[in-house]
């Protein structure tokens, strides 16, 4: 066991992890991450998707010891108001919402990266996520509105 320092959601804290203990384990043991969910088990599905420094990690293959100091990101730490969660509501974009939480990191990802992202755009950054319920259409349409809602949002700022 090692002592590692992690701040999750703005909570920083100094937790003790075993050398192999997966970053998702100590996420939901440790700070109660709800969100951060096993689905596959092997980085394919997304489910465990949380944001490092704003970078999407599978939290399923990462060694906790690995991000000892680093700032994480799940879904139970995003703003109440949060306009992709908003947006992803809005467009239905999801029925069981066992993925949800990882789409929605990846989005605020992708419009970190590229606020005016193409529908191909959209499609490629989110090849890593499985929905099982099919909403990938609602999903990107949120995306897009998300980015466009921005975009508008910026434009007022602006004028």
């Amino acid at each position: 066991m090692r002592e590692i320092e992690l701040a999750v959601n703005g909570l920083r804290r100094r937790v003790a992890v075993a050398d192999d203990e997966l970053l998702l384990d100590v996420l939901r043991r440790e700070f109660g991450t709800t969100s951060v969910r096993e689905g596959c088990g092997v980085g394919a599905c997304g489910a465990c998707t949380v944001l490092v420094s704003g970078r999407s990690v599978s939290s399923c293959l990462a060694r906790a010891a690995r991000y000892d100091g680093a700032e994480v990101t799940t879904a139970d730490g995003l703003p109440e108001d949060d306009d992709v969660v908003d947006e992803f509501v809005a467009a239905r974009a999801m029925q069981c919402g066992y993925c949800i939480p990882g789409f929605v990191l990846m989005a605020h990802e992708l419009l970190g990266e590229n606020p005016r992202p193409t529908d191909e755009d959209v499609t490629a950054h989110l090849e890593g996520n499985i929905c099982r319920c099919g909403t990938y259409g609602e999903i990107r349409a949120a995306i897009k509105a998300t980015a466009a809602r921005r975009q508008a949002a910026g434009e007022r700022k602006t004028a």
